[in-house]
Parts: C-alpha cells; sequence; structure tokens
C-alpha cells in the first residue's frame, strides 16, 4: 500500500475513522533520521496490506502533533479504531517497524 500524507483536513477519515489499524509517522522535511526513516517506512507499507501508513509534517499540521503530544521527530503512533495504542520516538529499520506493529 501506499504512504498516505495526512493532515488536519483528512486525520480524521484516514487515520481515526479508518478500520484497519493507522501507522502515522510524524515527521518534518529539515529532520534529518527523519529522511533515513522515511525509506524504511515506505517499504513498510509496500510489504503490508494489513496496516495503513501515513504520514504527517509536523511543521504543516503542528496543531496535531501537539493535540498527541510529539514533542521529538520522528515519533511514529499506531492507532487502532481511533485511538493511539502505542509509539516509538527516534528512528527505526523496516524490520523493527513491523515487529512494532506485530507483523
Amino acid at each position: 500500500m501506499a504512504v498516505t500524507k495526512v493532515d488536519l483536513m483528512n486525520f480524521a477519515t484516514e487515520v481515526l475513522q479508518s478500520q484497519k489499524p493507522v501507522l502515522v509517522d510524524f515527521y518534518a522535511d529539515w529532520c534529518g533520521p527523519c529522511n533515513v526513516m522515511a525509506g524504511e517506512i515506505e517499504e513498510f507499507s509496500e510489504e503490508t496490506d494489513k496496516i495503513k501508513v501515513c504520514k504527517l509534517n509536523v511543521d504543516e499540521s503542528a496543531d496535531l502533533a501537539m493535540t498527541f503530544g510529539v514533542m521529538s521527530i520522528p515519533t511514529v503512533i499506531l492507532f487502532e479504531k481511533g485511538q493511539e495504542v502505542k509509539r516509538f520516538v527516534g528512528g527505526r529499520e523496516k524490520d523493527d517497524i513491523a515487529l512494532f506493529c506485530g507483523e
């Protein structure tokens, strides 16, 4: 599955109302570790159809980052049925992301 870009306009529909679990990568274009992890997130999204993968630019959607208490990036949050179930902060490799998601 392709990675879906989310912001304030589509966050509720794409993440909170999703029937599938949703992995949201909170990132910024200027963040080195975020850029390194972007490829890992992309690869993971291409290898799974059980989890929807989204990216949220914290510079463009600072209000959502604040709502979810994102203080450092990259932060990745897993949502199920509209609720946060777990998160990690910092870069991870694809296999670690899969394990985090229970795959």
